[in-house]
């Protein structure tokens, strides 16, 4: 019979490409992974492997083999979500993706009711960019996602994760407040007034990014982008000091009072917050909590 956790490696190494990614991700070493999958091979009988240039790629019955895998691993979620269900006590480890906003915003409180309402429940938090969450959760990285998507910007999409929504911020031009950086950030009343100010964005690659530029583009101008950090603090924090303006989403307000003025967009632009977790697992308990918590904790933000 098959060894499970060497059919595991097999389906990690389709979903991730690389011995060393999935080394990476399952905290082995590369010639680990190596081992288990030759093993795994002589264990089949036929041949799984075969080397590309210097990586190793999946034979047609590998690639087989692996979407057999694949509905094991799926089985066994579900057959664990329903071992809990039966269980009086929500409990367990769950690992939640999450986005610097997200965090900043919806998740202390979350966490702090889920740590009291259930004591035996263990989350363990990681802040990941949105796509990069997503598709390490469809890869069983992490159990749970929150993730972002902008206006005309869909996330990307990965087979077996269901989706639910989570709540929607409006997206404004924030500037200095009037008098602390000159006339003419003052002038400014709506975004083409922003063509000649500096721009503080997040890297080239965030979907915040391309919106932002596609925006200032439709209003008639290229970004002066003089600050790129993918902390959305350091951009309130730039904007206060008189450095630079920004399109901020309006979950970066709540709760939180800071000094600087913001202008509505043409369309009033709106960016989604959504969870994400596979469907397999899904019914589990302690999934289904998080996510209920998260949503309540979302609807009491006042939101712009």
């Amino acid at each position: 019979m098959l060894e499970m956790k060497r059919l595991r490696l097999l389906w990690e190494l389709r979903a991730r490409g690389t011995v060393a990614a999935v080394a990476e991700a399952l905290n082995y070493s590369p010639s680990a992974v190596s081992q288990q999958l030759a093993l795994l091979e002589r264990e089949a009988g036929v041949q799984l492997l075969r080397r590309v240039g210097r990586t190793l790629a999946l034979t047609p019955a590998a690639e087989a083999l692996a979407a057999e895998t694949d509905e094991l691993l799926a089985g066994l979620e579900r057959a664990e979500a329903g071992l809990h269900r039966g269980h009086p006590e929500v409990a367990g480890t769950v690992r939640v993706a999450v986005f610097q906003t997200a965090l900043l915003a919806i998740m202390p409180q979350s966490l702090r009711r889920l740590r009291d309402a259930h004591p035996r429940l263990r989350i363990e938090v990681v802040q990941v960019e949105p796509e990069a969450a997503l598709r390490e959760t469809w890869a069983r990285g992490f159990d749970l996602v929150v993730a972002e998507q902008y206006p005309g910007h869909a996330a990307a999409h990965f087979g077996g994760l269901d989706r639910e929504p989570l709540t929607s911020d409006r997206i404004r031009l924030a500037l200095p407040l009037p008098g602390t950086a000159g006339p003419a950030f003052d002038r400014a009343t709506r975004l083409s007034d922003a063509a000649e100010l500096p721009w503080v964005m997040e890297p080239r690659g965030a979907a915040s990014r391309h919106w932002a530029e596609q925006a200032c583009r439709s209003a008639g101008f290229e970004p002066d982008v003089r600050y790129e950090t993918a902390d959305l603090q350091a951009h309130v924090r730039l904007v206060e000091s008189g450095n630079a303006v920004v399109l901020l989403p309006g979950l970066m307000h709540a709760g939180a009072e800071h000094r600087m003025r913001v202008i509505d967009l043409e369309g009033a632009p709106r960016r989604t917050l959504f969870t994400a977790a596979r469907a397999a697992g899904g019914g589990h308990p302690a999934l289904t909590e998080i996510r209920r918590i998260l949503l309540e904790e979302a609807e009491r933000l006042v939101i712009g």
